[in-house]
């Protein structure tokens, strides 16, 4: 049978860790492994954990040095086949661990990318198209809640870089599917993600971090263009 994990890096997240919390106490399937990695939080994260002894079966309090050392820590401490990564400000719809676990056994995918909801209630879906273009969105929604992964990849392609302080999931991602790992589309809605969290708060390093992750694989002059391109629509926003 296959197996899960959710892992959640968390630091003063007191204010959203309750809502999490109750969306994995209410899963339909809650035979799932669930590991917080907290940054030595100060602000009674740590009371919340301890207190939701019976959903979270392990947890770690500490500094760290970022989201992806975080995720690091939670990846090796796991047991399970697989695991979903998901943030203190995110949800998880009350299927999403049965129908993950459904879309593993019959797809056998390294990666599975399933559909999300942001905090408007907006649907999430991959944008298709080319991947030199798209990058790892165009057969992903995020990777948090709407991508589940095999965490045996690791062994293979090496955990989450610390030189992309914003985007390793992303060249984690795009490392081990240029490599022959295989991913499957999982078409139910995981859950809901917050676009509001870091990466989105730090637009234009993402956009350059994603630059230096795809220049690897793809046309360097190309990519260029598109960070170019990129960065001046992203001001055009503010």
């Amino acid at each position: 049978m296959t197996s899960i994990s959710i892992i959640t890096a968390t630091y003063n997240a007191a204010a959203h860790l309750p809502g999490l919390i109750e969306s994995i106490r209410q899963q339909s399937d809650r035979n799932v492994e669930w590991i917080v990695i907290d940054g030595a939080s100060e602000d009674g994260t740590l009371d919340l954990i301890k207190g939701a002894s019976d959903v979270i079966t392990d947890y770690l309090s500490e500094p760290d040095f970022g989201i992806f050392h975080a995720l690091n820590k939670g990846i090796q401490r796991a047991s399970g086949d697989y695991y979903l990564v998901v943030g203190a400000d995110d949800r998880l719809d009350p299927m999403a661990i049965a129908h993950y676990k459904r879309a593993a056994a019959e797809t056998k995918a390294d990666i599975i990318c399933a559909n999300v909801y942001s905090e408007q209630h907006q649907l999430i879906q991959p944008t298709g198209g080319a991947i030199w273009h798209h990058g790892v969105q165009s057969f992903t929604t995020t990777q948090s809640v709407g991508t589940l992964i095999r965490r045996a990849l690791h062994h293979t392609y090496g955990y989450y870089s610390h030189r992309y302080p914003t985007a390793a999931d992303a060249a984690f991602i795009l490392k081990a599917t240029q490599q022959g790992a295989s991913t499957a589309r999982a078409n139910f809605v995981a859950g809901q993600y917050n676009t509001k969290g870091f990466s989105y708060r730090y637009k234009a390093a993402l956009l350059c971090e994603l630059f230096i992750i795809q220049k690897e694989f793809f046309p360097k002059w190309l990519q260029l263009l598109l960070l170019v391109y990129r960065l001046i629509k992203n001001y055009a926003q503010l």
